[in-house]
């Protein structure tokens, strides 16, 4: 079998599944739906490992597929690119897609929608794959709008709860507002250089480095810089950037295994890996990455300190989710690349990890999410307890753990450039680390450990039963109990990569040239990262150094902090909210984004449509153009009425006045 069947094979098996999982899913039982998608999934996984071997081996490809619209001199075409990058990305999204599919065996098992949910995960994952393999724009932004489609699937994926609608209306339409500035971006790649192709794009951009467009009045601007914030548009709604945050914890509403697979592992991140692929663009303009480091920045910070007070275990999660993208962010804009699709990797892991073991907490606690019930499981669900201890390590940064390495080089990256914005960022990404410690362990604490506060009745006997009871939590007396093997067999799987892809992958991903060719980085105009490698001796020398570095006292800070606040003072955190009820207020309401959005965008939206509606629709149209034409004609023959009386001496009359009027005119002008 050559490559370029295996390049098709990756997208094309989860496809298939989706298929059968999708289109039969009335009448097929239900083992065939997951057989069906799984084996979509673990042959694309399988081909990735190949694919990722020869890519490894020097092997990389770029071509067109097929050719699907030509008009003029522009092509439109489906089309692979095969490098490290896209080796990398394969990988992820194929292994965790797999985890995922697994575990929701378990999660799902008791659910009507059973099939629907394995075909919307499988389509999920081609779409994903189209991104993430696209050589060019266009195919890109199918797999961008398809990734949004089948999130819009998902989140709703409950469609009876009015919530669960609401989510995903919200998801939809925030993530419309940025996909029309990645449109304009595209647009104006298309208008300048006259393809969409990466490769040709790439070559020309230099060209254009002082090109300047006129978007309105005389005034100039750089076309790069314009561009490149189009197309950072869209990667903010993607990429749950501010202001464009607002969809992603309400995506929560989702079935948990989404939550891992689309809101923490890969569909998020396809912003990331975008601006990454697109490097050669944003190293021409400075303005445009400053603008992204900034906005990195505010989002990493700002969306931790909304982790602290969130008492639903998946919302946590979620701001986690919000600030890690922040820290990737936060990397692209010091022009690291590398080190942001370095953190995606590892975060990838982690995350997916920490989302299925809220997921498994949830099935234990029979669906109750809200972390005040829960405590003391670690004796009741040992494999979620340990699994989710090293998913938080690897989160706070825990030295030689995956996360350290990813979080630490973008901290010094960070502490390294020179870009407007630099300073403020390097202080976000360190004010988040103790923001990260403290909430990822006051959500472990309150879950795994302290007093139990669960289903408690007047005898305290246990009685444990798999009851049907599906939303309301446990009954009196009942005990948690760990989750079946399909659930803690994918925990166990993404522990191992948590705890030591990030040692394996620093040396070659940061430092070697894995991305030798694939992301560009203009080492004099942005040296941050040359330099942050200049001081990098391998990573155990990284791990060991780490217990010298501000970041590292931060995350232990954290962790005390939070194990002093929840394990042996929970008075304090209850005064402190109390006392400071102003900026408590001010999380409890998300910086009221939500309320500034429904009040002037939605309400301007809704008064814009009033006033059309009574001035344009009812006022002018109906009102002048229609009815005012009828009047007008109503009017002219109300008057004409007047004559036609069917006396025939008016008529004889009429006829003599008409004639002498005629003779007088034609004597005059005689």
């Amino acid at each position: 079998m050559d490559m370029k069947s295996l390049y098709l094979l990756v997208p094309l098996a989860p496809l298939v599944g989706a298929i059968i999982a999708g289109l039969f899913c009335r009448i097929i039982p239900r083992w065939v739906a997951h057989t069906a998608t799984i084996a979509g999934v673990g042959i694309a996984f399988a081909a990735s490992v190949v694919i990722f071997m020869d890519v490894m081996a020097g092997n990389t490809f770029n071509g067109t597929v097929y050719t699907w619209l030509t008009s003029g001199t522009y092509t439109f075409e489906v089309g692979f690119l095969i490098d490290t990058l896209t080796a990398t990305m394969m990988l992820v999204v194929t292994s965790v897609s797999l985890m995922v599919h697994i575990y929701t065996i378990g999660y799902m098992q008791e659910d009507p929608g059973y099939n629907r949910f394995f075909s919307y995960i499988s389509l999920f994952t081609f779409s994903m794959l189209m991104l993430v393999m696209a050589n060019n724009f266009m195919q890109l932004f199918f797999g961008w709008e398809a990734v949004g489609l089948v999130s819009y699937l998902l989140i709703g994926f409950w469609y009876t709860r009015p919530t669960a609608i609401f989510a995903n209306i919200k998801a939809f339409l925030v993530n419309r507002v940025g996909d029309f500035g990645f449109i304009l971006g595209i647009g104006l790649v298309l208008a300048h250089f006259g393809t969409l192709d990466y490769a040709t794009v790439f070559a020309k951009a230099p060209e254009f480095a002082n090109a300047t467009i006129n978007i309105w009045g005389d005034q100039e601007w750089s076309l790069m810089t314009v561009t490149c914030i189009c197309l950072f548009i869209g990667a903010m709604g993607k990429s749950a950037q501010v202001p464009l945050h607002v969809w992603l914890p309400d995506s929560m509403e989702g079935p948990t295994p989404i939550s891992a697979l689309i809101h923490a592992a890969t569909m998020v991140t396809a912003g990331i890996f975008m601006v990454a692929r697109t490097s050669p663009l944003f190293e021409l303009s400075t303005t445009a990455l400053s603008f992204v480091i900034v906005i990195g920045a505010i989002t990493a910070l700002f969306m931790g300190f909304l982790g602290i007070i969130q008492n639903d275990i998946k919302r946590v999660v979620a701001y986690s989710t919000l600030s890690q993208l922040g820290y990737m962010t936060v990397a692209l804009g010091a022009s690291a690349y590398s080190v942001a699709i370095f953190h995606l990797m590892t975060h990838a892991f982690f995350k997916a990890l920490l989302f299925l073991a809220a997921g498994s907490v949830i099935i234990g606690m029979h669906h109750d999410q809200d972390i005040r019930n829960m405590g003391g499981l670690r004796k009741y669900m040992p494999i979620t307890w340990i699994t989710s201890l090293i998913g938080s390590l690897a989160l706070i940064g825990t030295p030689f753990l995956s996360g350290f390495y990813s979080k630490d080089s973008i901290i010094e990256a960070v502490k390294f450039s020179d870009i407007p914005g630099a300073g403020f960022a390097y202080f976000a990404v360190l004010a988040g680390v103790f923001v990260t410690a403290f909430y990822s362990f006051r959500m472990y604490f309150l879950v795994f450990h302290g007093e139990e506060r669960f289903g408690k009745d007047d005898h305290g006997h246990g009685h444990d039963d798999h009851g049907d009871d599906h939303h309301h939590g446990l009954a009196p007396g009942q005990k948690p109990h760990e989750t079946p093997w399909v659930v803690t067999l994918p925990l166990v799987l993404l522990a191992i990569p948590s705890v030591i892809v990030g040692y394996i992958a620093v040396g070659p991903m940061l430092a070697g040239d894995y991305f030798k060719d694939v992301i560009y980085v203009d080492q004099a105009a942005h040296p941050a990262l040359a330099t942050f490698l200049s001081t990098f001796h391998g990573a155990a020398a990284m791990g060991m150094h780490a217990f010298v570095t501000p970041a590292f006292y931060l995350a232990f800070g954290g962790v005390a902090l939070s194990w002093f606040f929840y394990m042996k003072r929970p008075d304090i955190p209850a005064a402190i909210q109390r006392r400071f009820s102003g900026i408590n207020t001010l999380l409890e309401n998300k910086y009221y984004f939500d309320k500034i959005n429904e009040f002037v965008f939605a309400g301007g939206a809704r008064v814009l449509g009033k006033a059309l509606w009574r001035g344009g629709d009812v006022g002018l149209i109906d009102g002048l153009i229609v009815n005012g034409s009828a009047r007008l004609v109503g009017w002219v023959s109300s008057i004409s009425r007047l004559f036609q009386t069917g006396f025939v001496y008016h008529y004889a009359f009429a006829m003599i006045i008409g004639l002498i009027a005629l003779m007088t005119l034609w004597l005059n002008r005689a």
